[in-house]
């Protein structure tokens, strides 16, 4: 466990990648193989990641994260949640960096927080809600707009069901649909978050040369 904390990296300006999923999917399934090359890609660039800090595929991204950046110059951290009927949610053995919450809307707080772009996975209950969440908090422009990514054939057809029934209805528009992206395999999906690490640069970059010629 590194000696850092989850609040001092709200104060860094690294690269983090969110990935959201099942706790309940298990290692022989095709999903928990997809995070875990996701995210050995995610460490391999050497940029920080950030999970549930739970089993399944929480700790598929985690696991991936360790085995891509064996040399440790990025960060693996966990946002485990209390609840009710357990003392604690089982967090998983790979996180370096963790920190504990109570409630479901501060935790996903510190994940927007902590994120410049996000992965989800296949979910229930719990997964839907990070997306629909995340997606509003951008839609309303509460936070920066962080690129939603939606990965497996459960969200595309969540996708078309919001496009049949709410953006053809007017209910949402069409500028809110541009801010979830579906990646169909692992090579897209890792291409968007090269893609939105090239723009994160650039702009580091450039506010980097405007203060200095100030």
């Amino acid at each position: 466990m590194k000696k850092n904390t989850v609040a001092k990296e709200l104060k860094k300006n690294d690269f983090r990648v969110a990935i959201f999923g099942s706790a309940r999917i298990k290692k022989n399934d095709s999903a928990y193989r997809h995070v875990y090359n996701i995210a050995k890609e995610i460490g391999r660039h050497r940029f920080d990641i950030v999970t549930g800090g739970g089993p399944g595929l929480m700790e598929a991204a985690n696991i991936g994260h360790n085995d891509g950046d064996q040399k440790n110059h990025s960060d693996n951290i966990g946002l485990p949640i209390l609840l009710p009927w357990t003392q604690i949610e089982k967090k998983n053995k790979h996180l370096e960096l963790e920190k504990y919450f109570h409630k479901f809307s501060v935790r996903l707080d510190h994940f927007v927080a902590l994120s410049n772009i996000m992965i989800v996975m296949p979910g229930g209950i719990g997964t839907t809600l990070e997306l629909f969440y995340c997606w509003q908090l951008v839609q309303v422009h509460h936070v920066r707009p962080i690129p939603i990514i939606v990965f497996g054939k459960m969200w595309e057809d969540l996708i078309k069901w919001v496009k049949k029934y709410q953006l053809k209805t007017g209910l949402v528009s069409p500028i809110d649909m541009s801010y979830v992206r579906i990646a169909h395999t692992e090579k897209e999906a890792i291409s968007m978050i090269l893609g939105t690490y090239k723009k994160f640069r650039k702009h580091h970059q450039d506010n980097h040369k405007y203060l200095t010629a100030k």
